[in-house]
C-alpha cells in the first residue's frame, strides 16, 4: 500500500504511467478490501432485510452479483487501464475535449457528496449513541431534532478539515484500520448470530441448522413500510451495479492503469468478498436481531446496532469506518470540483465540497434510501464508460476516428453529451415511469448508450468526408 500510495502522488496525469511506476498484485488486493469495507455497508445489510429479502435471494444473489462485478473489472475496466494507462479523465478529454469532461466532473463531484454524506450520517448514528440525541427513523427524509444536525455538523467539520488538510495522514490511518475493521464486521456477524439464537427461544437444532438460521434472519416475504420489495434478481444487479460508476463506468481506469497485468482486476475481489458480501450479511444479521428483539424498532441506525453487539468496539468501528471513507470520498469530490475552477486553492474547494456533505448527511433519507441512490450514481456515469470502451475497442475496426476530439483538435465534442443527455433521460424515465425499476435500467443503458455513440459518430464523420 505505501508502494501504491507513493506513486499516486507521482500524478502522470497527462501521460500513460511508465514502466517503473507499476505496481504488483498485492497492492491492489489491500486497496479494494480498504475500500469496499466502509461506512456505507453497515447501511447497505440492513436496508435488504428492510426490503423483505429471502435467505436464498440474498445469499445467493450476493455471490452471482459480486461475482459479475469482478468479471466487469477484470474484462471490460483493466483491459483497457493497461493498454492505454491514462486517467479516465484524461481518457475522456481526448474523446470528450477539455469542456466536456467539466461537464462530467460536476456530476461525478455532485455524486460523490451525496455519497460522503451517507458515510457521514453513519458516523453520526454512532456519535448519537454518546450523546443519546434522537436519531432518524427508517423513513424519516428531514432532519428530526436539533441534536441530530449538530451532531452530523459536528462530525461533517471535523472529516471535511482532515480532507482539506491531511489527506496523506488519513490514507495511512485508514490502511492501519482497514484489516481490524475487517475482524469487527465479522465479529458483528458472528456476536449477531449467537444473540439472534438466544433470543429466539430455540436452538440451532429446532431451526434446522444453519440454513434454518438463515431463514429466520432473511425471512422473505413483505418488506417494511415505504421500502421496495427485494427478490434474487434485486439483490444480483444491485451487488453488480452498486460500483457500476468504478468497472463499467471506467473510473477505476486510474487506479489499474499501474496494474502490471489486466489480470489484476480479480484483487477487486478481495472488496466485493469481505466488503460486499462478508460485511453486507454481518450488518444484514444485527438489524435482524434488532427486529427480533423489538419489531416497532425499524430504525437502520448502524451505531445502536454496532453498540448492542461488540459495545465501545462496535461503536469506534462505525466512525472510523465512516471517516476513513468519507475523507477521501470529499477528497476526490473536491478534485473534480477543482477541475472547473483551477483558480481556486484545493483547500477552500474541499472545504466547501466537506459542507456540501455534511448538509446532506443532515438529510436521512439520503443515507436510509442508499440503495436507491447508488443505483442512480451507477446509471449517470454508465453511458461514459460504453462511450469509452466502445471508442477504444472498436473505432479502428469499423473505420471511425478514436479519440476524436484530440485527433480534430477540438475542446468540446457534442456526440458523448448528447449519447449521456438521450440514455439518462431514457433511463429515467423507464424508472420514475414504473416501466423498470432503477436496479436494472443500468444494463441496457449500457447497450443504448454504445449503440447510439456509434450512429452519432458515424454521421458525424460521414458530414465531414462529405464537406
Amino acid at each position: 500500500m505505501e508502494e501504491l500510495e507513493h506513486h499516486a502522488h507521482d500524478e502522470f496525469e497527462r501521460e500513460p504511467v511508465p514502466e517503473k511506476a507499476r505496481l504488483g498484485f498485492k497492492s491492489f488486493i489491500g486497496q479494494y478490501a480498504g475500500e469496499h469495507c466502509a461506512g456505507t455497508e453497515l447501511m447497505i445489510g440492513p436496508l435488504f432485510v428492510a426490503a423483505g429479502v429471502g435467505a436464498f435471494d440474498v445469499l445467493v444473489g450476493l455471490f452471482v452479483g459480486n461475482l459479475l462485478a469482478v468479471f466487469s473489472w477484470m474484462f471490460l475496466c483493466a483491459p483497457i487501464a493497461v493498454r492505454a494507462r491514462l486517467t479516465l479523465y484524461y481518457q475522456l478529454e481526448k474523446i470528450c475535449g477539455k469542456r466536456m469532461v467539466v461537464l462530467y466532473n460536476l456530476a461525478n463531484g455532485i455524486m460523490f457528496c451525496f455519497l460522503a454524506g451517507s458515510m457521514i450520517t453513519v458516523s453520526a448514528t454512532a456519535v448519537g449513541v454518546w450523546f443519546n440525541y434522537p436519531m432518524p427513523g427508517l423513513n424519516d427524509v428531514a432532519p428530526n431534532s436539533v441534536g441530530w444536525v449538530l451532531g452530523v455538523l459536528g462530525v461533517g467539520a471535523v472529516i471535511s478539515i482532515v480532507a482539506a488538510y491531511g489527506y496523506k495522514t488519513v490514507a495511512r490511518f485508514a490502511n492501519i484500520a482497514a484489516p481490524w475493521m475487517v475482524l469487527v464486521f465479522l465479529c458483528f456477524g458472528i456476536v449477531g448470530v449467537r444473540q439472534f439464537i438466544d433470543t429466539s427461544g430455540s436452538s440451532l437444532e429446532e431451526m434446522g441448522g444453519l440454513w434454518g438460521l438463515a431463514q429466520e434472519i432473511w425471512k422473505g416475504g413483505d418488506p417494511l413500510p415505504g421500502q421496495a420489495k427485494f427478490t434474487f434478481w434485486h439483490v444480483t444487479f444491485f451487488a453488480w451495479f452498486c460500483n457500476m460508476a468504478m468497472h463499467v463506468g471506467m473510473s477505476d481506469l486510474s487506479v489499474l492503469r499501474y496494474a502490471r497485468k489486466s489480470w489484476y482486476g480479480v484483487a477487486s475481489a478481495s472488496g466485493m468478498y469481505v466488503g460486499h458480501f462478508m460485511a453486507w450479511l454481518c450488518a444484514s444479521i444485527l438489524y435482524a436481531l434488532q427486529l427480533q428483539i423489538d419489531p416497532s424498532n425499524t430504525g437502520v441506525l448502524p451505531g445502536p446496532m454496532a453498540e448492542a453487539a461488540c459495545g465501545v468496539a462496535g461503536l469506534i468501528c462505525v466512525i472510523v469506518a465512516g471517516w476513513t471513507t468519507a475523507n477521501p470520498t470529499i477528497y476526490r469530490a473536491g478534485l473534480a470540483f477543482q477541475a472547473i475552477m483551477p483558480s481556486v486553492s484545493r483547500f477552500k474547494v474541499t472545504l466547501a465540497t466537506g459542507a456540501i456533505a455534511t448538509v446532506a448527511g443532515m438529510f436521512p433519507a439520503v443515507a436510509m434510501k442508499l440503495l436507491g441512490f447508488v443505483a442512480i450514481y451507477g446509471m449517470i456515469l454508465m453511458p461514459m464508460g460504453a462511450i469509452i470502451f466502445v471508442d477504444f475497442w472498436l473505432f479502428d475496426k469499423i473505420g471511425l476516428k478514436k479519440n476524436y476530439a484530440e485527433a480534430r483538435g477540438i475542446d468540446f465534442n457534442w456526440v458523448p453529451l448528447v449519447t449521456w443527455i438521450a440514455v439518462c433521460s431514457a433511463c429515467s424515465w423507464l424508472a420514475l415511469s414504473g416501466r423498470m425499476e432503477i436496479y436494472f435500467v443500468s444494463l441496457p443503458g449500457w447497450f443504448a448508450a454504445a449503440a447510439l455513440y456509434i450512429v452519432l459518430s458515424k454521421l458525424t464523420h460521414k458530414k465531414e468526408v462529405h464537406a
